[in-house]
């Protein structure tokens, strides 16, 4: 459907990818991989006609509809969230209204023999033919349908985009997307704003109703369930396996051993020659095998082994001072915004050295919640903390909120207090921020580096309860497993909001859901919490079709 042929991009006198060409066939879900750098978004910004390649070209149909979802959008301001989901339908708003307007000029003229006459009624007949081909009649029906689907409730819908964050402006843009039913769908990090039951549903639409998907993204349940082809972009050149990505891992990794064995084996034999050169570049009798594997070894190609990231984040959570045996008791709590109920009589006990889940809907109450434990809001109940609670607190908002204009150093030396004072430069090396890195300023940094510079100030003194909110937002894959491993050897208690299954998985043990204006708790993992969930679901749904 989509033809990539001879693709090369330079700048900077530095070539990021020469010559890569490949097809997007019809219902193929990739996952577009590569190290951050690699040129995974500048070559989804290619495909969309956003950006322009230094050589090669992208051929489509004509017809053929792409849509394009970076990481950064901001949307209208003036429009209500219906009105501007609505506007995947504006070139229809806008093909109806000229027909209206051409059967009003119709209904006005009176030279029904001219030739300028016949041509409008070819153009009006042309236009409705195509408009009616359309089936708009539930366009309303649709917009509600995604936009629930999305996490927004019905109160929302009339309410103006400006009252949205930038996550929930990009649910909408995700909506009309999804909306204008594209031949070839382009997300660059969808789920990095979408709550579990978001994320899952978009799974499930992608899944079940788009047609060609590729997508860049570092959650790797996601990637898992909605991709069948994983095409890698390392080294200026691609790879293309018709596998998910847990496969491909295992691929890649067969690749790059069979690739070290052939360079090794072709390092040998390359000495050899040589040694033989030099010891009989003098010989008469040898001077034709000599002229032989001189020019045998000119034209040789060297084998290259596919780059691997070796540098190491060294993240491990200092030592937790001991703490009471229950860190949070809430007893009976309550939190109202006005005539807003968050959630109501909300009662639960988190014990010493447990590592927990907050999850729900965006909304619901878990950031209220986080507020309520750190005493930064008003509540009714009570809420307890335990002897000798020190907590480390990670925002959601935690790497926007850095000071754009100091350098990494500068960043945590301001911070930084006692002994820890003389290991900065050691603690900014085992973060990836070592020799010149440290000099850059924030504003140059990527999402992940921003991320990695403010877990930092987590790590700058020891603390014995955690309260992560979604620190996993911008991170890559590797990065995150290195986190979650941290986060495992901690001996401190953890309170953790995220969306990212994978991540919670194997790291948590019991499951706040925070939903239906109260906070329920579940013992077990993530899979066990989300598996009777759905049976929960399928339960009600009974119910509802035997009433």
């Amino acid at each position: 459907m989509i033809s990539v042929d001879g693709l090369t991009v330079e700048f900077g006198g530095s070539t990021l990818f020469e010559n890569i060409s490949f097809v997007i066939n019809e219902k193929d879900r990739i996952a577009l991989m590569g190290k951050n750098g690699a040129g995974k978004s500048t070559l989804l910004k290619i495909l969309a006609g956003a950006r322009q390649a230094t050589r090669g070209k992208v051929s489509a149909p004509k017809e053929a509809v792409i849509a394009y979802l970076p990481q950064h959008l901001m949307t209208d301001n003036t429009r209500t969230v219906f009105e501007e989901t609505s506007q995947a339908f504006a070139h229809l708003f806008e093909m109806e209204a000229e027909i209206d307007a051409l059967n009003n000029e119709m209904a006005t003229r009176t030279d029904y023999e001219s030739e300028s006459y016949y041509e409008l009624i070819d153009k009006v007949a042309a236009l409705s033919e195509k408009f009616y081909a359309i089936d708009l009649t539930n366009y309303a029906e649709d917009v509600e349908k995604i936009l629930l689907g999305l996490g927004f409730s019905r109160d929302d819908f009339h309410k103006p985009t400006s009252q949205f964050s930038g996550g929930w402006r990009m649910r909408i843009e995700l909506a009309k997307l999804l909306l204008k039913q594209p031949d070839v769908l382009l997300l660059d990090e969808p789920t990095n704003h979408l709550d579990i039951e978001s994320i899952q549903w978009l799974e499930d639409f992608l899944i079940n109703s788009a047609k060609a998907v590729i997508v860049i993204s570092h959650d790797r349940a996601f990637v898992d369930n909605i991709t069948t082809r994983t095409i890698e972009v390392t080294m200026g050149r691609i790879y293309d396996y018709k596998v998910n990505y847990t496969k491909y891992l295992e691929l890649r990794q067969e690749r790059r051993q069979q690739q070290q064995k052939q360079f090794e084996e072709q390092q040998k034999m390359i000495a050899e020659n040589k040694e033989f050169i030099e010891r009989f570049k003098g010989t008469y009798s040898k001077t034709l095998q000599v002229q032989s594997r001189v020019k045998m070894l000119e034209k040789l190609d060297i084998i290259e082994v596919d780059e691997e990231d070796t540098s190491a984040l060294r993240l491990k959570f200092p030592p937790s001072p001991r703490s009471g045996n229950y860190p949070v008791i809430a007893d009976n709590v309550s939190k109202n915004y006005d005539d807003l109920l968050v959630y109501d009589n909300a009662t639960f006990t988190i014990e010493r050295g447990q590592k927990v889940a907050f999850v729900g809907k965006n909304g619901e109450g878990k950031s209220t919640m986080i507020k309520t434990i750190m005493g930064e809001i008003d509540f009714k109940g009570d809420l307890t903390l335990g002897h000798n609670v020190q907590i480390g607190y990670f925002a959601q908002n935690e790497a926007s909120l850095l000071d754009e204009e100091l350098t990494v150093f500068q960043t945590i030396d301001d911070v930084a207090q006692g002994d820890i004072r003389n290991k900065i430069k050691d603690l900014l090396g085992a973060f990836m921020f070592g020799g010149e890195a440290s000099m850059k300023k924030v504003k140059v940094l990527s999402g992940g580096e921003r991320t990695r510079l403010a877990m930092i100030k987590l790590l700058l003194k020891p603390v014995n309860l955690l309260i992560l909110d979604e620190p996993t937002n911008h991170l890559d894959m590797r990065t995150k497993d290195i986190l979650k491993s941290a986060l495992q050897a901690y001996d401190g208690t953890i309170i953790l909001v995220s969306h990212d299954r994978d991540f919670l998985d194997g790291l948590v043990e019991k499951v706040y859901e925070f939903g239906n204006k109260k906070v329920t708790e579940h013992i077990g993992t993530i899979y066990e919490f989300l598996e009777k969930k759905k049976m929960d679901n399928l339960r009600d749904i009974e119910r509802t079709s035997r009433a």
